[in-house]
């Protein structure tokens, strides 16, 4: 049968759509194939020096711990740092706190899809970066055996996937994640919604009960007051790690004129109705957009300093999964193994 003209646009646009997955769009196809890359990659063990875990004191994570199980007998072999001694003083026998190993430790991916996440410069869009930062961060929850979930959220929508140990429940998370994604259109009506951020940690308030793990992965657009005490309040009871998603494209335009090559001297750009061009090489334009981008950026930094959460910076000028791999540190099995 001939193709129509109808049939032939459809190809081109999926050809097209095929091309543009992992700078411009994310699929859960794509977000499934990360997996690989998450291999010898852990929050907890053990960093190397040049992990952003590492350092002079004591992780901020707490990893695994132990749950208390029972207050029991003494059998000999416990350990006497297990005696209980108001228990046995008062029952007149030797009794020992029991523990069981906690095995897992949930994990919530808090991840940012709004108009703001849609650009990009370099390799991929703020969007597709913090996509593939969550599903890194889903593999390593679940190759350490946890359970892994998210909350995803845009201007509209705070979308809520539980956290569970299962390859289905990972294929919900990015199936949501997909979906809002394939959303995002520079052609859309959506405007920024900038208290979209404090209702998704609001939601994560609420599911997230103590001990959880949660990676929040966004360009912090919008984080003001309350969104600095929600993280504190998330952080009392559990490990939370920030991922500010940035783009580099305007550390050049920002430079002195002398020193910008002459395609970064002028900047179309758009919010979806109205496009205006901005020349660099006035003042009058370089020097108001310096100050708003430097404080903006130094506004966040300064937030999630002061609520405790260690913040991870990510580029959009340069492939995910290397930045992850300098971020989180690489075990090496064989020295593991070795004990070296």
């Amino acid at each position: 049968m001939p193709a129509t003209p109808e049939s032939a646009q459809a190809a081109t646009t999926t050809a097209t759509t095929a091309t543009a997955i992992g700078s411009v769009y994310v699929d859960a196809a794509h977000l499934a194939r990360l997996e690989f890359h998450a291999r010898g990659l852990s929050f907890v063990a053990p960093p190397p020096v040049t992990s952003v875990l590492s350092g002079g004191h004591a992780s901020r994570l707490r990893g695994r711990g132990l749950n208390f199980e029972e207050i029991r007998g003494y059998v000999p072999g416990d350990d006497v740092r297990h005696l209980d001694w108001k228990a046995s003083l008062r029952l007149g026998k030797p009794l020992v706190r029991a523990y069981t190993e906690e095995r897992d430790r949930p994990l919530l991916v808090v991840v940012d899809q709004r108009m703001s996440m849609f650009f990009g410069s370099r390799c991929a869009f703020k969007s597709v970066t913090a996509a593939e930062v969550a599903a890194l961060a889903v593999w390593m929850g679940f190759a350490a055996g946890d359970r892994v979930g998210g909350i995803v959220f845009n201007d509209a929508e705070v979308a809520h996937v539980k956290p569970l140990r299962s390859r289905a429940r990972i294929k919900q998370l990015f199936g949501t994640l997909a979906r809002m994604n394939r959303t995002l259109s520079a052609a859309s009506d959506a405007r920024t919604d900038y208290r979209q951020l404090d209702a998704a940690l609001e939601s994560v308030l609420r599911l997230a009960g103590h001990d959880y793990l949660i990676c929040v992965i966004s360009d912090f657009a919008g984080a003001g007051e309350r969104t600095r005490r929600l993280l504190r309040e998330l952080s009392a009871h559990n490990d939370v790690v920030a991922a500010a998603i940035f783009d580099p494209a305007w550390e050049p335009l920002l430079q002195p004129v002398e020193r910008r090559s002459p395609e970064h001297r002028a900047l179309v750009v758009s919010e979806g109705r109205l496009q205006v061009e901005l020349r660099f090489a006035d003042a009058r334009v370089r020097t108001p957009l310096s100050t708003l981008f430097s404080e903006r950026m130094t506004e966040a930094a300064g937030l999630l300093r002061a609520s405790g959460v260690p913040l991870m910076a990510v580029s959009t000028g340069e492939p995910c999964v290397d930045q992850v791999r300098r971020l989180f540190g690489e075990r090496v099995r064989h020295r593991l193994r070795s004990g070296l």
